[in-house]
């Protein structure tokens, strides 16, 4: 972070957004406030109006691409971006407060930081906890309603949400991030196509000495779900959770969490959970994960 007034670009992937990119492009003037900027939008091959929208609009840059997933398009429209000091990682299905940019900007220039988090809302108000903690084998069940660290990935002390302070990950609806800090990583990891993408970077930014900040000075507002979720999504996110902490922590470590994996997949099933029963079934048979992940050779994800 060099330059006092560092260039931004904005980076954005859509996939049958048309509900709600419009509204994330209108944030953006006035969440940069006086701060140079570019907005890149790569559509991974929409089926319904997005990508007509997003032609007729001059506040942005379209590329039409096919879709390779998310992390690829988010590369892909860094790559279309002129050179800058910060990328602002968007989800279509947000939208920035006011001023929201230059104050993360301040977050970024501080040494050894990386990624910075803002405070993100719901749709009704109410606090999004976005904040999480580094995958462990202690954390795979998903206990995050006894708020014990060690148990739970996902930070849900509202407390937590009032300081601004390192975290390990945040969920990457909006991330500003150090443009050196991009490229020495090497951008985000396609092969996972959709999910786990972001909590790979930010621990891969760790351990090459980037921080992760969360800061509540900059708000913002994210619906979720904008793209649709689907029992493909899901299987694609149990997956994926596998795969990461298999890379993380090695094949040994990575049975015993496949292991638990499954059997919280079997929990949700009996508890009614739809969802849980194709990823299940995509745990234990290969051949049923979804092609794009590239995930169908082995028993144990890689």
């Amino acid at each position: 972070m060099t330059s006092p007034i560092p260039h931004v670009a904005a980076v954005v992937v859509t996939y049958n957004s048309e509900a709600h990119i419009a509204d994330l492009l209108r944030s953006i003037p006035d969440a940069m406030g006086s701060i140079p900027y570019s907005v890149v939008v790569v559509d991974n091959g929409s089926q319904d109006g997005t990508a007509g929208l997003l032609a007729e609009r001059s506040d942005c840059t379209l590329i039409r691409s096919r879709n390779d997933g998310y992390a690829a398009g988010i590369n892909r429209a860094v790559a279309a971006s002129p050179p800058s000091q910060a990328i602002l990682i968007l989800n279509p299905d947000a939208t920035l407060d006011p001023d929201s940019v230059p104050r993360m900007l301040s977050v970024l220039r501080a040494p050894g930081v990386g990624i910075v988090a803002p405070r993100v809302r719901e749709e009704d108000g109410s606090l999004s906890p976005t904040l999480r903690r580094r995958p462990t084998l202690a954390r795979v069940g998903g206990l995050s309603f006894t708020r014990l660290p060690v148990f739970a990935e996902r930070i849900e002390d509202p407390r937590e949400y009032e300081r601004e302070h390192e975290v390990d990950w945040a969920v990457g609806a909006i991330l500003l991030v150090d443009g050196e800090c991009f490229g020495a990583l090497g951008g985000m990891d396609e092969s996972y196509f959709l999910y786990s993408e972001e909590t790979d970077f930010s621990l891969r930014a760790k351990d090459a000495g980037w921080a992760t900040v969360y800061t509540p000075r900059a708000g913002a507002m994210h619906i979720g779900g904008g793209s649709g979720e689907s029992p493909t999504t899901h299987t694609m996110k149990m997956v994926n959770r596998v795969r990461l902490y298999r890379r993380r922590a090695g094949t040994g470590r990575a049975w015993m969490y496949f292991v638990m994996m499954v059997l919280i997949e079997l929990r949700r099933v009996v508890t009614g959970r739809p969802e849980a029963r194709t990823s299940m079934r995509a745990l234990l048979r290969p051949a049923e994960r979804p092609p794009a992940l590239g995930a169908s050779d082995t028993l144990l994800p890689r």
